[in-house]
């Protein structure tokens, strides 16, 4: 079967390899879609004199979905033919953040699939049987890959400010996980403020329900966002970019007794945390991807309210086309980016 992985200096490699025989509690899944997300970029980048020999590297895509094609023994929680969704952690399954679900919490050890173990950039895919989270019949298998951690965990940073009609959502940041956190936030009702440097990610999060859209690179976001709300500043802001400055824009453009929501990983920020967030009462929050419960969650949410997967998703490519893929990707000009097996 093929396999992809990143070889070093921005440069994909594929390679045959056997397909994987399942063990005890294991399943392999043929694969059919898996997401290309912006965490990927670190190790795509990697520098070739850091990487590994081939066969010690990890097949990357941390966003698998596909059909079960063969099951190991004692599993009896899916079957063959099934078509399943992995949350692609592992855990010690008895802690008490693995008994909610949150195996990437596990206070013994957890494994990411993708990073540190081998992830859905590949024909064939083994993993535990307890990762497996069936599709919703009407849910196509690049909209499950892009649920199964960019959209996923957007879904979830967005129910963390439990937006309402009532509400003014800020939306900093405008990649994948951006835009599906702003295509939530409409859903759920809110009056949505989306906020990037690029036109062409400002259109989409328009068309996504944005209702004003602000180019950072040539406006003071902080000011537009009290225009906009009558001087006050937004009841909610998400942070998507991880960027210290645009963290600070969003603490700073939050009305007082609001709520900001940091989703963008990496960095250090400083805050002068008496004037910017005591005095003004906010309440600030970290959200981390998702539960297996979360998952199967926004898979029917996006289901059951119709989410419009279809403008999220603007590029699909097959696995030989991985190279463009993340070049495009890295160009800034797309939503969603999706690798079809």
């Amino acid at each position: 079967m093929k396999a992809l992985y990143f070889t070093g200096d921005s440069i994909v490699g594929l390679s045959e390899t056997d397909v994987p025989s399942p063990g005890k509690g294991e399943v392999v899944l043929q694969m059919k879609a898996s997401g290309v997300c912006g965490s990927d970029l670190k190790n795509f980048r990697a520098p070739k004199s850091e990487k590994e020999a081939l066969g010690d590297l990890k097949v990357p895509g941390h966003e698998p979905v596909g059909i079960v094609s063969e099951l190991g023994e004692g599993v009896t929680n899916v079957s063959v033919g099934d078509r399943i969704m992995m949350h692609h952690y592992t855990g010690c399954l008895q802690c008490s953040m693995c008994l909610i679900g949150y195996t990437q919490m596990c206070l013994v050890h957890h494994e990411v699939y993708g990073s540190t173990a081998h992830g859905g950039h590949q024909e064939y895919m083994l993993v535990p049987a307890y990762t497996c989270i069936p599709m919703p019949d009407e849910l196509d298998f690049a909209a499950a890959a892009a649920c199964s951690c960019g959209t996923g965990t957007a879904f979830q940073a967005v129910k963390r400010i439990q937006p309402t009609g009532l509400d003014t959502v800020a939306i900093f940041g405008q990649g994948p996980v951006g835009l599906s956190a702003t295509m939530f936030a409409a859903q759920m009702g809110a009056r949505v403020i989306a906020v990037d440097i690029s036109p062409y990610r400002l259109r989409l999060a328009e068309e996504l329900g944005a209702d004003e859209v602000i180019n950072s690179s040539d406006t003071n976001v902080e000011e537009a966002i009290r225009e906009i709300t009558g001087g006050e500043g937004a009841d909610s802001t998400l942070d998507a970019t991880g960027i210290p400055e645009v963290r600070i824009q969003a603490v700073d453009s939050a009305k007082y007794w609001g709520k900001v929501c940091f989703v963008g990983e990496g960095n250090t920020t400083t805050f002068d945390v008496s004037p910017q967030i005591i005095h003004k009462q906010l309440t600030i929050l970290g959200s981390w991807t998702f539960s297996q419960a979360g998952l199967a969650e926004v898979a029917k949410f996006v289901v059951e309210r119709k989410s419009p997967m279809d403008k999220l998703i603007t590029h699909k490519y097959d696995l030989g086309r991985a190279q463009e893929a993340y070049e495009t990707f890295i160009s800034g000009e797309t939503g969603k980016v999706i690798l079809e097996i």
